[in-house]
Formats: structure tokens, sequence, C-alpha cells
């Protein structure tokens, strides 16, 4: 199976390439700027429509997973029109390809989709952005849902990894850099999410592709959590001091961008669908520190 992952140096796309290229598959790992460590690394911007056309000509994939983006949601709200153009014209230009060549795509949304007012948003409810980057994402799943028949959605919320991508260290490693050096961190109690393993989300995803699943799925991870909740039980699992986790409220941190307050995914759809279900967060922690090896 030939498949182009966009996004591929980023902590999901370089998990996808490293997992489906373990299962024989032809992979192109399309990138930006950081070279992919796994798969045919393809060097072009989404955002040059006649770039994109010419990597569909040239290589012919039978699956694209649509991962690139700028996901920076405080830089999104303050440089709007590169937003637009990598988020929203990136992604019609993939998706006007897949419809051209007949290709099954798997594009890779949000959970910031949603305003955050009850949390837990099943695949059925109505998106709501409340900043610009959850509005540049729902504009990229209404190009795919206009322009192509067989599609999937994969909702995602807070991805997290073992391995800094792209340059960039997530979340997670930020807070375990920290701990371990035993500097106090301060973590927000009033927002909510469905934090994501980036090894199970692609585990998900390359089931989607090889059922050629159609259609909205939240392919997040099982647990409610708060960014602080989600700071305690990573120190507890990796055996640092929990103390040095300290609470504080939404209120006192300078976004640019406004943050749902609760935009917690609910899974039941996958666990009911999938082979590879959603983690609790517990099982996720234990999976992450295993993959430090």
């Amino acid at each position: 199976m030939k498949v182009l992952v966009t996004g591929a140096s980023g902590l999901f796309g370089s998990r996808l390439c490293e997992l489906a290229t373990g299962k024989g598959w032809e992979v192109y790992s399309a990138y930006g700027e950081h070279k992919p460590s796994s798969g045919v690394p393809v060097r072009f911007d989404i955002s040059d429509r006649k770039a994109a056309d010419d990597v569909f000509r040239h290589f012919k994939p039978e699956v694209v997973v649509h991962s690139a983006a700028m996901t920076d949601v405080d830089r999104c709200e303050s440089e709007k029109a590169l937003a637009w153009r990598i988020n929203v014209e990136g992604t019609l230009n993939i998706v006007e390809n897949c419809r051209r060549h007949g290709v099954f795509l798997v594009y890779v949304s949000s959970d910031y989709v949603f305003d955050g007012e009850k949390g837990q948003y099943r695949e059925s409810d109505t998106p709501n952005p409340v900043n610009y980057y959850g509005l540049t994402k729902l504009k990229g799943e209404e190009s795919v849902k206009e322009q192509l028949e067989t599609y999937c959605i994969a909702r995602g919320s807070v991805v997290y990894g073992a391995i800094p991508a792209s340059g960039k260290v997530n979340f997670a490693l930020w807070l375990l850099e920290r701990l371990k050096k035993g500097e106090e961190t301060s973590v927000v109690t009033d927002q909510w999410n469905s934090p994501t393993l980036n090894t199970s989300l692609a585990r998900m995803v390359c089931e989607v592709v090889e059922k050629r699943l159609t259609g909205i799925f939240h392919l997040a991870g099982a647990s409610r959590l708060s960014r602080y909740e989600f700071a305690k039980r990573l120190a507890e699992v990796f055996n640092l001091e929990t103390g040095l986790v300290t609470p504080v409220e939404s209120t006192k941190i300078s976004w640019v961008a406004k943050r749902p307050r609760d935009s917690s995914l609910n899974v039941d759809k996958a666990i009911a669908t999938l082979e590879n279900k959603p983690l609790p967060i517990l099982d996720a922690l234990n999976e992450m520190k295993n993959e430090f090896g």
C-alpha cells in the first residue's frame, strides 16, 4: 500500500511513519523543515498548489494521512494569514488532489473545533471553535466533507509522546524535564482534555487506513483529565515528586488565544469499532515510559 503522510516529522506523523513502515507499507514522508527518520522523505509546501499537484502525480499514493498543520494555538491567533494559508488552503490542496486521483484521505483534526462548554464531545456534536486555530481546523474538516465521498476525519486531543518531534518538546516531555530538575511547575486546573499518546493515535489511524473506515472518529485518550491531573499522573508513573506540580487557574496564564474550558472527547465509537482501543491514562503513560527504553 502506498501511503503519503503529511506532517511526517511531527509528533504524530513521525510515529505513524514508523509503524506504517514496519507494516511493510510504501510510506512517503512529507515534511517542510525537519527531515523524517522513516519512510521516503518528500519535501514540499502543502500550501503551494503546484507542489502538491506534482507530489500526487509523481508518487501516486493510494492513501493520504494529512496531519501537517500550524498547531501553535497562540501563533495562529497572532498570525492569522499564515495559519489560514497552511491549515485551510494547504488542506484544500491535499483534498482536491485526493478527489482528482481517487485517494482515500484521513484528515487529522482536533478537539479545539469545539467551544469547551460541555466536554465529552461526540462525533455528532456541532463544532463551535473559540480560537483561530480551531476555526482553521474546522474549515479543513468542511473542505474534506464538501469535496470527498470517502474519507475519515480523526480528531485527537493534546497529543504527547516520548520523543521530541519537529524540533519541539511536547507538554509531557517539557514537564518531565522540569520535574527531573526538581523545578516547581504550575499547571492549570480548569482546562480539561483527553490526552492522547502519539503511539496510540498512530495505531488507531493505521487501523482506520487498513479497514478504510469512513466518517468522523474521536481517536483520543480514554481518560478526561485536567492539565493538572495529567501532570500529577505523569509524575506518579515516572516516580517523580508530585508536590512539584502546583495548581493554577487559567485566568493567571497570559495566553494570546482563548482556550476551550473542556474539550474532552467521547471515544465510545472508537472503543466499539477498533481493535486498537483508546488508552486509559495510566496505560498510556506506562507505555510512554516503556518507550524510553
